[in-house]
């Protein structure tokens, strides 16, 4: 088997992206416009957590190898190797779902947020040893469940701050 390589999905990256931008945009203009400083603060700190969320999810990748995977975040890789799996279970929270790999030592934490999900499952199913994965795993497998809440609520942000954007360029022109 290849390594197979699977990153979040980018229909939820570009607006987390754009909501980045655009608040630094926001920012930025009412430096320039002189807004009031406690705005400014306010502005930052709801910018803050977005680049933080865009940056972690924009650099997170899953390798799934013959033998072990390997889970890239900001600045570390977690790695388990198949062999020492004790469970490979799934919860799902309405159209949410977590995948943990559990060993005596460790565990990962997998979401639907990746894209090709149904994909990273099989291959999961396929090389983990067969009497530690779930039957409910198995099952999300052949049919995974999809989620568009977090890109609607992503859309929604870059929604809001261009309307917000747009009436500040008006009331200055």
């Amino acid at each position: 088997m290849d390594i197979s390589t699977y990153r979040i999905r980018k229909s939820f990256l570009i607006p987390m992206g754009l909501t980045v931008v655009l608040g630094a945009v926001l920012l930025l203009s009412g430096f320039f416009l002189n807004a009031p400083t406690a705005r400014q603060i306010l502005l930052a700190l709801f910018i803050l957590p977005a680049v933080i969320i865009f940056v972690e999810s924009s650099r997170r990748r899953v390798h799934v190898h013959q033998d072990h995977i390997d889970v890239e975040k900001v600045l570390r890789t977690k790695t388990i190797n198949f062999g020492d799996l004790t469970a490979v279970d799934a919860v799902r929270i309405r159209k949410r779902v977590f995948v943990s790999l559990s060993t005596e030592e460790s565990f990962l934490i997998l979401s639907n947020g990746y894209e090709g999900f149904g994909e990273l499952l099989v291959d999961l199913v396929k090389t983990v040893p067969p009497g530690v994965v779930s039957d409910e795993v198995r099952r999300m497998a052949e049919d995974p469940p999809r989620k568009c809440s977090d890109i609607f609520s992503a859309w929604v942000a870059v929604a809001v701050l261009t309307l917000i954007i747009v009436t500040q360029l008006r009331s200055v022109m």
